[in-house]
């Protein structure tokens, strides 16, 4: 029983450890997207789709 509370408290202090540098590395700006914004401006005619012009209909008698 004791093997479980040892295993137990290793895996805690293991993901709190991961924790700490996952926060570190978002906060130092490891995951910021700088190529994304440089290359949209490229390709901005084939994400923006519009939509087609509707006519209003007119009643012809």
């Amino acid at each position: 029983m004791s093997v479980i509370y040892i295993l137990l408290t290793i895996s805690i202090i293991v993901a709190v450890i991961f924790f700490i540098a996952f926060i570190v590395a978002v906060r130092s700006g490891q995951y910021d997207d700088s190529y994304t914004p440089s290359v949209r401006m490229l390709f901005e005619d084939e994400l923006v789709k519009e939509k087609p012009k509707t006519s209003k209909l007119t009643n012809q008698d």
